[in-house]
């Protein structure tokens, strides 16, 4: 069985319960996914809500890290391949 979603690192239960609305049910599937689809799929449901910090975290519970330990160049990477840049 996969772990669930409030089993990883930088993901709270408000995320978790929407990563589930837009069809990410755990953690091997957000994996597999990956933080830049996840995080398209959250902002084109639910909009403004989702912030830079949800891609952090997207990242970071994909590698099992804190996102704040996510450095300037990493965040930066990130937002480069989420076209947010």
């Amino acid at each position: 069985m996969a772990a669930s979603l409030e089993d990883l690192s930088s993901l709270g239960p408000v995320t978790a319960a929407r990563l589930r609305e837009v069809g990410i049910n755990d953690a091997q599937q957000l994996r597999a996914v990956g933080a830049i689809d996840a995080y398209h799929r959250l902002k084109f449901r639910f909009g403004r809500h989702i912030t830079l910090n949800a891609l952090y975290g997207l990242d970071a519970a994909i590698r099992d890290v804190h996102w704040r330990t996510i450095d300037a160049r990493a965040k930066a990477k990130l937002r480069s391949e989420a076209g947010i840049d």
